[in-house]
């Protein structure tokens, strides 16, 4: 599903127009996105929870020379589906 496949989705659900739903999806991506970067978690029951996740720097190896590279450390989002979305999935 494209971005543009949800708003309908969500335009059609919430009876608002296309733009109306376009702008609440961009606002929630924003909100999410924002407080993920500060370090926050963001949970949504059911959903499942947004929070930062951090890697060490650690060596590892270029597949065609074969030659040891350093790999920085760096900050990853992270994505943990709750029971709800686990178990609608399954079903």
């Amino acid at each position: 599903m494209t971005k543009a496949e949800l708003v309908e989705k969500m335009a059609a659900a919430a009876d608002c127009s296309k733009a109306a739903a376009g702008k609440a999806l961009d606002a929630a991506i924003d909100a999410v996105t924002k407080a993920v970067k500060k370090g926050d978690k963001v949970s949504l029951v059911g959903f499942g929870t947004f929070s930062l996740s951090k890697r060490k720097a650690r060596t590892g190896r270029n597949p065609k020379t074969g030659k040891a590279i350093k790999i920085a450390a760096r900050k990853v989002p992270k994505f943990s589906a709750g029971k709800a979305f686990k178990e609608a999935v399954n079903k």
